[in-house]
């Protein structure tokens, strides 16, 4: 007892003695350029005693003379200094080529290109796609292998379809997940989100990279960072400019007047339907489209904080007349620190307010269908028409397409907020621990009326016709919230590294419409029976990354899944994955090499789950009510029915593994790097609507989990600095894919005579037809056809299709599957050359093997199309193709019509030059987007996602003169 008292009270008098002997040394870790480097580690060699460095680059620590600190930073060469008692110790800390320091934020936490063991990507602002761009998503088109984006309308403000990877459903949302500053968005439109104030886009790809995200990660995860404020940064302002044109590139081909007159003529037309015009009608829908986006950045950064907001005016016309888009978008983030930098404190908020005029694209194609020896204007004023003898639009009879915009009125309004707060703590009695705790919504209301003029001859009113007409409303509503701590810290031994993080998070999704139209036989208004839609997800994630000997790195994750859109019993779901990467570069054999600056071999495997399909409750028994005209009679009284609803309580998740093998290598100095991956991924328990025995179900066709499908890619990226000096640089980056995907199973029970599921849009030109099918061994959205049959002189023979089964009979036993719209191959280039304060930019992309079904010439390619009509009293308009088959009669199922659509398109080049003044710098640029293609495809656009060309709103060629003032 005397013993341990001794000791205790020496170890009192030592402990001070100790604390007194040492002295505290600040300081300030900056790079090469003296920019602070938060997040540094600052130890003293041998113990555990260690601080880090704050947003600006500030430490504090306390040493003794003679100790070494070790400072430490990925990306940049650990120092060692010998501290001889000064108070002030500033360090600069030297760039490792030999590393990737770039950091890219993941899910839930961030990490550098060197740490990554999953496949993914980023892409700064600096790379995006340069021109009058609205919908945020043209900002990736043509940057990242294994991405693809298309957009297949030149609407104004109308978005594109991301595909990474390809997806892999049949049935179910093949959409990445899209993440905006922490906030899982509910899908839709990004047309809220200000392009202009977008930093960066990351895109997760393989299962490690996704797993954390676990339900909706499927097809991919893109997470959009937008801009920030800076710490201590002066007061800035800046004001961006652009002024836009945009024109039609081409139009359909179609009969002239003259033509037209000739065919009636030669096929036994009656000349006196004809008229006397000669009426371009694509002309007359057509105009030039002229925008403006104006953008207002002020920005001030304080002690401990900083305060950024955005203002933009974004105005656009479409080439198609009457479509019209406006944007007002306030985009707002605060940020501040406290509790000496142990508290930050975001606060993040997206506005807009969209108005939007949507044309009637009907009038697409009516414009091509239409008889161009008829005038516009009718013979008593207003709009030409087919018109039986009391005056009235004759049935079905083609519409004045001109009328068909000018008459109609089609607008919605929305307004759009989303908006977050994130509290991020770093523990006082352990820094290296982090509590991020992240709070959003999502809210969107719209509301919309529409008008729609019945009389489209002027004489029509007369005659008691009512214009349709009705309004409609909504909401939309997502609420977030989620948490996680995050223990990250590096170590001198074995283990060099450790970071560990786990959390949960909820969302809950809520949306309704309603919508009131006005019965046009009865003139009563009719209001809709609204249902909300409801969805609530649930769940729980961690994921440990372990670092050996600062080359071997380890990552584990796991995800467990909750979707109220499943019953008790398959309501959950478990997703997870491994990896593996090897710092290859940081090997004995490799440290020195003069050619390889770095090398990293991945290995990955995981699991993501899918369970976006059908209604909110797919496996509840409900029941709907019904409308007027399905009533049951009660004596005198009628009243409205309830019928129950199919449902399938076995739904459950759909699940997609994935095996991954990447290489990330840099050569010379990094002058080149790149990436290289492989992948395998195979989705089972596919969500399909698909048909159901007779009498199983209270309907034919019900959400179920049916097929498999295989998914197979090779993608490589490429980026190279050819040349750079202190007046010109030149940096170019390339990346091509090679992907197949492959129904494997699509039936419960193999039945060798099941040709397989009808899918993809309705064809216009009969009626209810499908031309795409869902088969065994063939791709998703094959082309299901005849073979059509031409002589030994190369002539097309009408209705002669090859006898694929041999038995004699054309039928559809003889139908093959030929070829779809996913491309077996796409890429993309871009180049940006910078001379001083001279810049030159632009970006070539495209695709190889992909097919597309021309559905205008099979549809209005023939004798019949044009001279067959009801009544016989009026004729249309039709492809000059019909003039190369001589076809009589609809042959929509020939596999003539299957065209490869493969392209290459430069899609913006852009040249800009920075004027500086004394307090305004001052850039102008010329840009011109959609500027050319090249393609074999006879339609307007090779480019359509669905693989179907009907009447499709045609992309404008645009040119932007931008003006850019930042003071």
């Amino acid at each position: 007892m005397k013993t341990f008292l001794n000791s205790f009270l020496l170890l009192v008098f030592l402990i001070p003695a100790t604390l007194f002997a040492q002295t505290t040394v600040t300081g300030t870790v900056t790079d090469e350029a003296n920019i602070p480097l938060p997040g540094v580690n600052v130890i003293i060699k041998g113990t555990t005693t260690g601080a880090s460095t704050d947003f600006d680059g500030n430490y504090t620590i306390r040493a003794n003379t003679g100790d070494i600190i070790v400072y430490s930073y990925l990306g940049f060469i650990a120092q060692e200094i010998t501290y001889n008692g000064q108070t002030s110790l500033n360090v600069i800390l030297r760039q490792d080529t030999a590393q990737l320091d770039e950091v890219v934020i993941i899910g839930y936490g961030s990490t550098t290109v060197k740490d990554a063991t999953g496949s993914l990507d980023r892409i700064d602002s600096e790379e995006f796609n340069k021109g009058a761009i609205v919908s945020p998503e043209n900002l990736l088109a043509g940057k990242s292998a294994g991405v693809r984006i298309t957009s297949s309308s030149g609407s104004p403000g109308s978005g594109a379809e991301i595909r990474i990877r390809n997806g892999g459903s049949l049935s179910a949302n093949n959409s990445p997940l899209i993440v905006v500053d922490g906030i899982p968005l509910s899908g839709g439109s990004l047309n809220a989100i200000n392009p202009n104030e977008i930093e960066s886009y990351t895109v997760l790809k393989d299962a490690s990279a996704t797993a954390i995200y676990g339900s909706r990660a499927t097809a991919g995860v893109v997470i959009i960072t937008t801009k920030k404020g800076k710490t201590k940064a002066p007061l800035s302002v800046e004001y961006n400019l652009q002024a836009s044109v945009g024109h039609l590139t081409d139009k359909v081909d179609v009969l002239s007047a003259s033509q037209f007159r000739q065919y009636i003529i030669d096929n036994g037309g009656d000349e006196n339907l004809l008229g006397a015009a000669n009426t371009d009608w694509q002309d007359q829908i057509y105009e030039n489209a002229e925008g403006g986006i104006h953008d207002l950045t002020i920005s001030k950064g304080f002690e401990n904080g900083s305060l950024r907001a955005n203002y933009n005016l974004s105005n656009q016309n479409g080439i198609l007349k009457t479509s019209q888009y406006r944007r007002n978008a306030i985009n707002v983030n605060f940020e501040h620190r406290f509790l000496d930098d142990h508290l930050k404190v975001n606060l993040t908020s997206k506005g807009s307010l969209v108005d939007n005029r949507f044309a009637n694209e009907g009038a697409i194609g009516s414009a091509v269908f239409f008889d161009p020896t008829q005038p516009v204007e009718g013979s008593w004023g207003g709009y030409f028409e087919f018109e039986d003898a009391d005056g009235t639009v004759r049935d079905l009879a083609p519409r004045n397409p001109l009328s068909l915009l000018l008459l109609n009125d089609n607008r919605q309004r929305a307004r759009r907020n989303i908006s977050n707060i994130q509290f991020d703590y770093k523990f006082h009695f352990l820094p290296e621990l982090r509590l991020n705790v992240n709070a959003g919504f999502d809210y969107e209301e719209y509301e919309g009326r529409y008008f729609s003029n019945a009389a489209a001859g002027f004489n029509n009113l007369s005659l008691g016709q009512r214009p349709g007409q009705g309004t409609y409303d909504g909401v939309n509503k997502n609420r977030l919230l989620d948490f996680y701590l995050n223990y990250k810290k590096e170590f001198e031994s074995l283990i060099t590294g450790i970071d560990i993080t786990a959390g949960h998070t909820y969302q809950r999704f809520y949306n309704i419409e309603r919508n009131t139209d006005l019965d046009t036989s009865t003139g009563d208004f009719i209001d809709n029976i609204p249902i909300p839609f409801q969805l609530i997800l649930e769940s729980y994630f961690a994921r440990a990354n372990f670092t050996l000997d600062r080359k071997y790195i380890f990552t584990a994750t796991y995800r467990r899944d909750i979707s109220s859109r499943f019953s008790k019993a398959n309501r959950n779901a478990d997703f997870p994955s491994a990896a593996f990467s090897w710092l290859i570069s940081e090997e004995d054999f490799l440290k020195n090499s003069q050619v390889v600056s770095n090398l990293k071999l991945r290995l990955s495997w995981g699991i993501t789950g899918q369970q976006d399909v059908g209604g909110a409750f797919p496996y509840l028994g409900l029941y709907s009510k019904g409308d007027d005209k399905s009533q049951y009679q009660f004596g005198n009284e009628y009243v409205n029915t309830i019928r129950p609803e199919g449902y399938n309580e076995g739904l459950k998740w759909e699940e997609a593994s994935m095996y991954n093998v990447g290489l990330d290598y840099g050569l010379f100095k990094n002058k080149i790097t790149g990436t290289l991956d492989l992948y395998y991924r195979k989705n089972k328990d596919l969500l399909q609507y698909t048909q159901v025995p007779a009498g199983s179900n209270l309907e034919n066709f019900l959400d179920q989990n049916v097929g498999e499908t295989v998914s197979k890619g090779i993608e490589i990226g490429i980026n190279a600095t050819p040349f750079r000096n202190d007046n010109f640089s030149w940096d170019v980056s390339a990346n091509f894919t090679l992907s197949d995907v492959e129904v494997t199973k699509l039936t419960l029970s193999d039945d060798p005579n099941y040709p397989g599921t009808p899918t993809g849009p309705t064809l216009s030109g009969g009626v209810g037809n499908l031309i795409q099918i869902h088969s065994l061994g063939a791709e998703p959205n094959s082309f299901y056809v005849f073979k059509q049959v031409v002589d030994v002189n190369g002539r097309l023979l009408e209705g002669v299709y090859v006898d694929l089964n041999g038995d004699n009979t054309i039928n559809d036993n003889d139908k093959y599957r030929f070829q779809s719209p996913t491309p077996a191959a796409f890429f993309g280039f871009t180049s940006m050359m910078n001379y001083k304060n001279l810049d030159f930019s632009f970006t070539f992309r495209g695709s190889l093997g992909n097919y597309m079904y021309n559905n205008f010439r099979s549809a209005n390619g023939y004798a019949d199309a044009m001279l067959v009509q009801v009544g016989n009293l009026h004729y249309g308009n039709g492809s000059t193709h019909a003039l190369e088959t001589g076809f009589q009669t609809n042959q929509q199922f020939s596999d003539l019509y299957v065209e490869n659509a493969s392209f290459m398109k430069l899609d913006n080049v852009s040249v800009g030059y920075n004027i500086p003044f004394e307090h305004i710098n001052l850039r102008a640029s010329l840009t011109a987007q959609n500027v050319f293609t090249v393609t074999n495809y006879s339609g307007l656009d090779p480019e359509i996602a669905d693989g179907v060309d009907n009447n499709v709103y045609p992309k404008p060629r645009t040119f932007v003169l931008g003006l850019n003032f930042n003071f």
